[in-house]
């Protein structure tokens, strides 16, 4: 098998265009502030893939492609996800992220949670240089299903009576909320027709489910180094994860998950999730509902006119579910 393409090679149309996104990121850091732009020049130069601005700009290559509009939004979405990040790097006391240290491992929580804060109104700024309503009406609603999502995390931690169905309503809310208002977005503000926006936010939100059920998958199956942190991270969070999940559905009785949660002999407990997950075909049918979510997003494209973007909104699609990282 090949190896997976690097996201942005997938961009198409739209790749150099992220320069600018990138442009308008580095603007955020004030310059009469040098101890704010240089935690912000560490938290938002670590780079990543940018698939969410990405797909912002794919977005509004399907009517009016006006990068003076499109540019803020893309970089406040990528913005408003980066702050989000911030601040769960303080909630989760995290030292390091895809290894590298956090902000909250530089300076005090307390100033970190101030600097997550100054990303969010940024992030707001931004998308209101679209002039848009709907679209900063759209924005608005986002943060709000992003930080229940968070606080439905955060307050069913080590509870171990929870179900797929709750983990699906968490996820959409906390990860997909985001794709889905990024491909709607760059609809809107390209002024597309309403089917086309409504194709969009489905394929944006199927894809958020995909992506992050893989970010679970990784977590007991990727790689440690690559990950930039260690195997079984969420459960050490007291996470759920679709993984965790379906290992409780599979060993209601005696399982190490409620014996890791309850606090005995964590670390064998947690060994012993992390080989019974490994040893069984729990990571391959999560695979399989990654999957489903995948072709859910792949269905949606059919609504669209052929061309480049579509194109390039497929290969990220694939790419979702093919990433080791």
């Amino acid at each position: 098998m090949n190896p997976p393409i690097a996201a942005p090679a997938l961009y198409g149309p739209v790749r150099e265009d992220l320069a600018r996104v990138e442009e308008t990121l580095r603007s955020v850091r004030p310059a009469e502030f040098p101890a704010l732009a240089l935690i912000l020049e560490h938290v938002l130069g670590a780079g990543g893939k940018r698939i969410r601005p990405a797909i912002a700009l794919l977005a509004g290559r399907f009517n009016r492609y006006d990068l003076d509009l499109l540019v803020p939004l893309a970089a406040s979405i990528e913005l408003l996800h980066s702050a989000t990040l911030v601040h769960d790097d303080v909630i989760d006391v995290a030292p390091t992220r895809r290894g590298r240290a956090t902000a909250n491992s530089l300076i005090d929580n307390a100033a970190t949670v101030m600097v997550g804060d100054y990303m969010f109104a940024h992030a707001a700024e931004l998308v209101a240089r679209t002039g848009n309503v709907e679209v900063i009406r759209l924005f608005a609603r986002t943060l709000m299903a992003m930080a229940t999502g968070e606080l439905h995390q955060d307050m069913s931690a080590y509870a171990y009576g929870q179900s797929t169905l709750e983990y699906f309503n968490r996820i959409a809310g906390k990860t997909a909320s985001l794709f889905a208002t990024a491909a709607e977005g760059g609809a809107k503000v390209a002024e597309v027709g309403p089917e086309a926006v409504e194709a969009l936010r489905r394929y944006g939100e199927n894809l958020g489910m995909a992506f992050q059920i893989v970010d679970d998958i990784l977590d007991f199956a990727g790689d440690s180094e690559v990950m930039g942190k260690p195997a079984g991270s969420d459960l050490m969070q007291g996470t759920l994860t679709l993984p965790s999940l379906l290992l409780i559905e599979r060993y209601p009785n005696n399982n190490p998950v409620r014996r890791y949660f309850s606090g005995r002999q964590r670390a064998e407990n947690l060994r012993r999730c992390l080989e019974m997950i490994r040893d069984s075909d729990i990571l391959d049918e999560s695979f399989r509902v990654a999957f489903d979510f995948r072709d859910r997003a792949l269905d949606a494209l059919t609504a669209l006119p052929g061309g480049e973007a579509k194109d390039a909104l497929a290969e990220v699609a694939h790419w979702v579910t093919e990433r080791r990282s």
